[in-house]
């Protein structure tokens, strides 16, 4: 089974403050904040949401089809990716500007202050789903430029494809109507926790008839785990448990990525949701969205401590 997954691919500029940004701000003066933060370290990594989950799903054994827009400045992240299992063939690459920036700097209690300039991304919308051969059997529509996610969304309805709805970073510049355009009629919504709350809001719907115009709704509650609701009824996942929490960027585009390896092997919604929490772990104890590795052993070793014996020999009979 094929996954396409549209949304952005992007540098990461990642700075860690050695300090909390709490202390810093003071409430009564936020209407004329001016603020510089010395940083005590600096990565520069691959990263954007798509490239982030084709990474991990190609370590996971998937071949997904990597759809964006990208700068001339994309050859080294495409030939590692490709390297990696990732589908690279229909990236746009723009003639004028670079590939997407995000720059985020995150202190002591992993808050974070970040931006991200869109660069080439904007251009994403020349990506067409109907370009792609074979068609996928999934599509996620993540993060990009809101036309090419509009776009993206309207074309798997067309054809056919199910689709995962994923607006997540987005959602501040998506007013109510285009965020119910986006999920309507997704086979999968996935958001954090604040995410989901921002939805309802935006949309004016409550959290029931927000489930009623999706199949499953996916909402990852930080370190407390996960929930799922589908036809089947309600599910919590609890997390597993960080050893050394070093950097949160690119944690849901980890858990992403595990559960729909997972449910591509044909695995329940308990068991999807275990993998994703464990490929997440992975990321939040390494600094860099890419740099983690999948070692069946020791990840084996790992879902035993939290799921046990049992869930392990099923997940691990696939993985």
């Amino acid at each position: 089974m094929t996954i396409a997954v549209s949304a952005s691919v992007a540098t990461d500029n990642l700075m860690t403050f050695p300090g909390k940004f709490s202390e810093q701000l003071l409430a009564d003066h936020l209407d004329h904040i001016s603020l510089s933060f010395l940083v005590d370290g600096l990565d520069i990594r691959k990263g954007g949401v798509a490239g982030n989950i084709c990474y991990a799903l190609g370590l996971l054994g998937e071949n997904p089809v990597l759809l964006a827009a990208v700068g001339k400045d994309f050859t080294e992240y495409r030939t590692w990716l490709e390297e990696h299992g990732v589908d690279c063939s229909y990236v746009h690459v723009s003639e004028e500007a670079a590939t997407a920036r995000f720059t985020c700097t995150t202190d002591t209690d992993l808050a974070q202050i970040a931006s991200f300039y869109p660069g080439a991304l904007s251009e994403s919308a020349e990506v067409s789903l109907h370009d792609v051969n074979p068609r996928p059997e999934l599509v996620l529509v993540g993060p990009s430029s809101p036309d090419a996610m509009l776009r993206h969304t309207t074309e798997a309805k067309e054809l056919g494809i199910p689709f995962a709805a994923d607006p997540s970073q987005q959602l501040t510049s998506l007013d109510g109507d285009a965020i119910v355009e986006l999920i309507d009629g997704a086979y999968y919504l996935f958001s954090n926790e604040y995410e989901f709350g921002l939805i309802q809001q935006k949309t004016g719907m409550s959290a029931a008839e927000i489930d009623s115009r999706v199949e499953v709704r996916v909402t990852t509650l930080g370190e407390r785990g996960a929930e799922i609701v589908s036809p089947d009824g309600y599910e919590f996942v609890p997390a597993v448990k960080a050893v050394e929490e070093k950097d949160p960027t690119g944690v849901g585009d980890a858990f992403r990525a595990g559960f729909l390896s997972a449910k591509l092997k044909g695995l329940s919604w308990k068991h999807a949701a275990q993998v994703g929490a464990l490929v997440a772990v992975y990321v939040v104890e390494t600094v860099g969205t890419q740099e983690w590795e999948w070692d069946r052993k020791k990840a084996h070793n790992r879902f035993v401590e939290t799921y046990g014996e049992e869930d392990a020999a099923v997940v691990f009979a696939k993985f």
